[in-house]
């Protein structure tokens, strides 16, 4: 086996969401490396670790940091929010790992934003549903469109990242007026949940049209039900269908 390096989801990043391999992984790892804020997560659990952090937008040099101390023989963790393989660090990672020889990748999954809040809010995606991020940051919007309106063709359930962003205020609202313009009733169930697992969680069930109107922020997670979703008792369920 050559230099190993953990790709650790960490869901929203408390200890109870750890799952066993994750905390496996970061006992047996040498040094932790992560977005600033990942990592602050889990230095409480592990505060005898060594830990190398990144700002945003860094992600390319964070990988490479990975790959660099392995190469020192450590045992290396990345750390990403959620599960590593969505909207993650996985793939960089694997794009990556032809230009360093004798290293070893493992995945290790986490809880994902949409699994996380869809738990807070209900049963919002209990039966076919999509993920779809806003963020044009590298998809172009013209790309992202064209999955919301599908989405909405489809029927499916749908889980937003990145709904909104200090240079992206009003991309929820535009996502909302292409569902509606796509055939969905300003009444469609949906829901929204901030800071899912953290401190200052907040959860709020909604139609469409008051979503439309909603000020939410990149720290919310965001579902639109189907044509059967419904609220009961202040929660957002999605028929299983059978």
């Amino acid at each position: 086996m050559g230099n190993l390096i953990y790709i650790v989801g960490i869901g929203p990043g408390e200890e109870c969401f750890l799952s066993g391999q994750a905390k496996k992984a970061l006992e047996n790892s040498d040094v932790i490396i992560g977005y600033t804020v990942y990592a602050e997560l889990v230095k409480p659990v592990f505060p005898c670790k060594e830990y190398l952090t990144t700002g945003m937008t860094k992600e390319i040099e964070r990988c490479r940091l990975c790959y660099e101390e392995a190469a020192k023989g450590k045992t290396v963790a990345l750390v990403c929010s959620g599960d590593a393989g969505v909207y993650g660090m996985a793939s960089p990672m694997y794009e990556l790992l032809p230009e360093y020889e004798n290293t070893e990748l493992e995945v290790v999954p986490g809880i994902t934003a949409a699994n996380s809040g869809a738990a807070v809010l209900g049963a919002p995606l209990n039966h076919d549903y999509c993920v779809i991020s806003l963020s044009d940051l590298l998809t172009p919007w013209e790309t992202i469109e064209k999955r919301i309106k599908a989405a909405i063709a489809g029927d499916f359930a749908i889980a937003i990242y990145n709904p909104s962003s200090h240079k992206r205020k009003d991309y929820l609202m535009r996502a909302c007026d292409i569902m509606l313009e796509s055939g969905a009733s300003p009444d469609r169930a949906c829901g929204y949940v901030e800071n899912i697992g953290r401190e200052g969680q907040n959860a709020t069930v909604c139609t469409l049209s008051e979503l439309r109107e909603a000020q939410v922020n990149m720290f919310t997670t965001v579902f639109v039900g189907n044509s059967m979703s419904f609220i009961q008792d202040n929660k957002l369920v999605t028929k299983r269908g059978y």
